[in-house]
């Protein structure tokens, strides 16, 4: 399988699953026009789509693939069914398309139903984890949100993390105003301005890389933790997340 992400909108990108025969799996198709190009242009076969959440810019373009390839399978959570979903999916289950395995798991937070797939190396997490930082909170609460990147943290170093959004560069400069010491974090937003000034996407990232630079997933980090305890003494990591994902709210 190769993996190729599809720019769409402003900073979203539209990720695909292509075999040696050219059929695709396609995750998140927010826009039509893209991924209608992309196929065109390098003749693929959509065999099926996965869906994340609900937002529009996640499913805007499901309408558009199903009346092109009728019949074409969409999964997704049960906050997907007026979005074009044909089968829905939810904690537990699993998918098989093209040979492939792909593991689901809920991952609430940025919205109730948010879902994730897994199929090793690839997880498609949409806007549960981005490189550096973590979907708002829309629905969920900051304990839902903590809970989901546990799951995510849980899976294998290197895990390739496919997320839906070049935020990278925003979610570095936060991290760097809170840590502004941590060596890790420095480089990487060095790296990272260095690439968006080429106009070069951040994405995909390893999961072994985004536990060094990813506050949102260092909670249990004593840097961290010291940093918090010159303003507030939390003593859970649900609660340090929460104040950290109200600080990036607030960050300019």
């Amino acid at each position: 399988m190769n993996l190729i992400s599809i720019s769409a909108f402003q900073d979203n990108y539209i990720w695909v699953l292509v075999d040696d025969d050219r059929r695709c799996i396609i995750v998140d198709p927010g826009e039509s026009t893209p991924i209608l190009d992309a196929i065109n242009e390098n003749g693929w076969q959509p065999e099926a789509i996965l869906l994340t959440h609900h937002h529009s810019d996640h499913v805007g373009g499901v309408p558009d693939l199903l009346a092109q390839y009728p019949g074409l399978a969409v999964y997704g959570p049960a906050e997907t069914q007026n979005k074009g979903t044909t089968q829905v999916v939810s904690e537990g289950e699993s998918v098989q398309i093209l040979g492939w395995e792909f593991s689901v798991f809920a991952t609430p937070g940025h919205t109730s139903g948010h879902l994730c797939f897994y199929s090793k190396p690839y997880l498609f997490c949409g806007d549960t984890l981005f490189s550096g930082g973590c979907g708002r909170l829309f629905e969920g609460t900051p304990e839902q949100m903590y809970q989901s990147l546990q799951k995510i943290n849980a899976l294998p170093a290197d895990t390739v993390i496919c997320c839906a959004h070049e935020y990278t560069l925003g979610n570095m400069k936060f991290a760097a105003s809170i840590l502004p010491e941590d060596r890790a974090i420095q480089d990487y937003y060095q790296k990272v301005k260095e690439l968006r000034a080429k106009n070069q996407k951040t994405l995909p990232v390893i999961l072994k890389n985004e536990r060094q630079i990813n506050l949102f997933l260092r909670t249990n980090d004593v840097d961290l933790i010291n940093k918090i305890n010159q303003e507030t003494n939390l003593q859970q990591p649900e609660a340090r997340f929460a104040w950290l994902r109200s600080k990036k709210d607030n960050f300019r």
